[in-house]
């Protein structure tokens, strides 16, 4: 295993993005998002690449968010808004990569994680799932409009607000149920099934592929509110009370109880 937290590899005409913070359910820090940035920017050149898989490693999590711990210096409006543009800029430039992408999720993926799956053009998971956004439970913040968005078009109205107001986190049989997962394979073979169906796309138009993906997301795009106008919202959550306390008892283990300020 590479110590890098984010390893970029290439095995034939698929390239393979690995989270790699098992220690800590492959939470997202700074330095992963801008790595998977730049990797995706490097395999837009790529024509020797085919398609993109993206997954976890250790096998209990595929991204269990951002980490926690970096939330402790948000003072500010602008450290939020700062924030979710950061996080769309990462997560729209995988949706737009001109390559299939799938994201072979075994465990947990949650916030930050679901957006990065979500983005993906293909979801397989093992039965061991938990996908969702629980922060109506723990941290208090919220979702991006955009990422709103992106779930709505995945699972529908009625199970987002399950999703975010709930706190609900979908199993793999609700996550195949609702669309969510393209299907369900176990640990022992979802690797050898997702590069099976990875190398498929060796074999397709490359042009039509290209074609479709653009134009899924072109309808997707008018669909979808501009990330502004969810920025009320965004500082309302992210500097409350609320939040703060939350992120102090991650860290500092402080106990705490909701307010609504």
């Amino acid at each position: 295993m590479s110590d890098e937290a984010l390893i970029l590899r290439r095995e034939g005409h698929l390239a393979w993005i690995g989270f790699n913070r098992p220690a800590s359910r492959n939470a997202m820090t700074w330095d992963m998002y801008n790595a998977l940035e730049a990797s995706c920017s490097q395999l837009a050149e790529d024509d020797s690449v085919h398609a993109v898989v993206l997954h976890g490693v250790g096998g209990e999590a595929f991204v269990a968010g951002t980490d926690v711990t970096q939330f402790a210096d948000f003072t500010k409006p602008e450290d939020a808004l700062d924030y979710e543009r950061r996080i769309e800029r990462v997560v729209s430039g995988l949706e737009i990569l001109n390559k299939p992408t799938i994201a072979m999720i075994e465990g947990f993926c949650v916030g930050g994680g679901a957006a990065i799956a979500m983005a993906c053009d293909f979801r397989y998971c093992t039965p061991s799932l938990k996908f969702g956004v629980p922060i109506a439970k723990t941290l208090g913040n919220t979702l991006s409009i955009t990422n709103v968005s992106r779930l709505i078009d995945m699972v529908g109205v009625a199970r987002t607000k399950e999703v975010l107001m709930q706190a609900k986190l979908f199993t793999a049989d609700e996550a195949y149920q609702a669309g969510l997962v393209n299907n369900v394979y176990s640990p022992e073979t979802i690797a050898d099934e997702v590069m099976a169906i990875a190398n498929e796309f060796a074999t397709r138009a490359p042009l039509t592929l290209q074609a479709s993906k653009a134009l899924v997301g072109r309808v997707q795009a008018q669909r979808r509110a501009s990330l502004e106008a969810g920025d009320d919202w965004v500082t309302a959550c992210y500097m409350s009370d609320d939040f703060k306390a939350a992120v102090d008892k991650f860290v500092y283990k402080t106990p705490f109880e909701w307010s609504g300020r």
